[in-house]
């Protein structure tokens, strides 16, 4: 039934003046039009992200968005650091901190936080 049927994330946030700028200008997605003022959207490869205004921003303590960065993860993260973004360090089993990419099981993973904590993070496995 749903799937295939793309998928949109919905991002919680407090502020979405410091939202637009974090999700546009740091990690340089493209802004579409909105059907709302309240919500921001912004296209990401083939998919889309909704990101709206809500009292319980940064409330999920568990990855909220992942993206597939394939064989540039390492490039995308120094460019990600280069432009603010701190990167989280995680005690994970069978993974190891490579800089800040844990690194295991077939697979590579760098965790970072946007302006109101909502974890996200960028994959190659």
């Amino acid at each position: 039934m749903l799937a295939d049927k793309d998928a949109i994330a919905m991002i919680a946030v407090r502020d979405l003046t410091a939202a637009a700028r974090f999700y546009g200008e740091v990690l340089g997605l493209e802004k579409l039009d909105s059907p709302e003022e309240q919500v921001l959207v912004y296209r990401s490869g083939a998919t889309k992200l909704n990101v709206y205004r809500s009292e319980f921003a940064g409330t999920n303590k568990a990855t909220t968005v992942m993206w597939n960065g394939g064989g540039e993860l390492e490039a995308i993260a120094a460019r990600l650091k280069s432009n603010g973004v701190k990167f989280e360090h995680y005690d994970m089993p069978g993974l190891t901190l490579e800089g800040d990419i844990h690194v295991g099981n077939r697979m590579k993973v760098a965790w970072f936080k946007d302006v109101d904590g909502n974890i996200l993070s960028i994959v190659s496995g």
